[in-house]
């Protein structure tokens, strides 16, 4: 638990620059959100309302100061076959057990799962994510969609957003972009799509609503699979995207409090007509560029989300979606780690591999789990396939001819159980066998099994076998999964 001092340093410890920056994250929110909905199929003020709700809880809740989390595409392609299936309110009450779900994680302490992640998967995370925003700015620069003068737009967009800070720092030059744009839009009365051709905007405040859905086990089994779905997916893409923000800002925050926040966060969001979220890397790249930091910028930001869209809906649906792509390019061009092309040459082969797996299994699929899971996957065959070369058997024969001792040196598991038999010379009939594992570490069942496999086979030879040199750790399993020294195990060796 954090103190209360601390708590109290990141929501008032950079006030200004916090408020600013919820601002432009706000702005950006609404197109997206609108967006999703759309891919969930409903009411585009099902996300906007979830937006409002995420944000404010999980910066009043959350683990991770400055990270913004509102409804994303990653939870909403989970809920479309939901919805068609069995309509609203099943995705609402979907969403009100995927944040239960999520909090039983967080106390449950299941955040240490990340650090199997290796830095290797982060970066093909972040470079798959970077193109993916990229790619989800395309329809909007499709020629046969928008009209020529968009990309000029966009030009001066990202003109504003790089050499605005060479003039002034203290204004985020998102936020400058977006007002410029939509200013000559609306003064020059210019016929580009804006933010209200997305979809309508909602003209009243979210109000409290229990879905209505049987409760009973028949709705359980229906929602339960796409619950524990968004559950699993949304922490991974939140706690993946803490990663980065901690990595940026360079601090650490708390896994597990984030797993708790975003339950809470959208086991409350299904109460008031909303969808599941999660962290959005988009967004939150905005805000910490922008120089957000603290709890404030996502609270504001989803507070003002609000207030722009219930408030200010005609004029926030004609911000020019040129403005906005201005600005996702941008997100785009500084999420993606450029310095990992260059080391594509000097990295360890495996590293790339896995890197570039991750990558393209996360924009073929556009499924950030999916992606995560195959890295991870490789990661762990590599670091397998790296531990086996370090594994070696050497042997020595006595001097009489009548003894000969094993030296076993590394890691013996599942991995290198194989290598392990072939080192054993069991034509040979020594007295005695001396299996000395003092440099080695027993891992598992296989490992157990192969140790038990040798020693009896030895023994139904005629030799004396004796394991010498097994640490604490070593012995404990030996001892509780082993069979070489229990009354008839020699006979139930195979003989193959």
């Amino acid at each position: 638990m954090i103190s209360l001092e601390t708590y109290r340093h990141e929501w008032f410890g950079n006030i200004r620059r916090d408020l600013l920056a919820g601002l432009v994250v706000a702005l950006a929110l609404i197109p997206e959100a609108i967006a999703f909905s759309i891919i969930a199929g409903v009411d585009p003020k099902v996300g906007l309302y979830a937006s409002f709700s995420i944000a404010l809880i999980t910066a009043i809740a959350g683990g991770r100061p400055g990270m913004i989390s509102a409804a994303t595409a990653a939870t909403a392609v989970l809920m479309g076959s939901l919805v068609r299936d069995h309509g609203l309110d099943y995705l609402l009450a979907a969403t009100v057990l995927a944040g239960l779900l999520q909090i039983g994680m967080g106390l449950l302490r299941l955040g240490f799962v990340m650090r199997y992640v290796s830095k290797s998967v982060m970066t093909g995370f972040v470079n798959a994510l970077a193109i993916l925003i990229f790619m989800a700015q395309l329809p909007e620069l499709d020629p046969a969609r928008v009209p020529a003068l968009t990309y000029p737009l966009v030009a001066a967009g990202l003109a504003i957003i790089y050499l605005f800070p060479l003039v002034n720092r203290a204004i985020p030059s998102p936020l400058v972009t977006i007002v410029v744009l939509t200013a000559l839009a609306i003064g020059l009365g210019w016929d580009v799509r804006t933010v209200g051709d997305m979809g309508s905007l909602p003209d009243a405040l979210p109000s409290f609503l229990v879905p209505q859905v049987p409760l009973n086990l028949e709705t359980l089994a229906i929602i339960f699979p796409y619950a524990l779905a968004v559950a699993v997916v949304g922490l991974l893409e939140s706690l993946m995207t803490q990663n980065l923000v901690d990595e940026l800002t360079d601090t650490k925050t708390s896994r597990n409090q984030e797993c708790i926040g975003q339950g809470l966060a959208n086991a409350a969001t299904g109460f008031i007509g909303g969808m599941a979220g999660c962290a959005m890397i988009g967004q939150s790249m905005i805000n910490v560029k922008s120089g957000g930091r603290g709890r404030l910028s996502c609270a504001f930001a989803g507070v003002m989300l609000l207030i722009f869209v219930v408030f200010l809906g005609p004029l926030v649906a004609r911000i020019p979606m040129a403005a906005l792509v201005a600005v996702m390019i941008m997100v785009s061009i500084g999420t993606f780690s450029w310095s990992s092309i260059g080391s594509l040459r000097t990295h360890p082969r495996s590293s790339s591999i896995v890197m570039l797996s991750t990558v393209v299994a996360v924009v073929w699929t556009h499924n950030l789990a999916i992606g995560v899971l195959i890295g991870v996957l490789l990661s762990g065959i590599f670091f397998a396939a790296k531990i086996v070369t370090m594994f070696r058997v050497t042997s020595e024969l006595a001097e009489d001819g009548r003894s000969r001792t094993y030296r076993v040196n590394g890691q013996l598991f599942f991995g290198s159980v194989e290598d392990f038999m072939a080192a054993f010379d069991f034509a040979e009939k020594p007295a005695r066998v001396a299996i000395d594992v003092s440099g080695a570490h027993i891992w598992d069942i296989s490992s157990v099994q192969a140790l038990d496999s040798v020693v009896l086979k030895f023994r139904r030879g005629g030799a004396t076998v004796d394991v010498v040199g097994l640490n604490e750790a070593s012995r404990t399993i030996v001892d509780r999964l082993g069979v070489q020294n229990r009354p008839g195990a020699i006979d139930e060796i195979p003989l193959h």
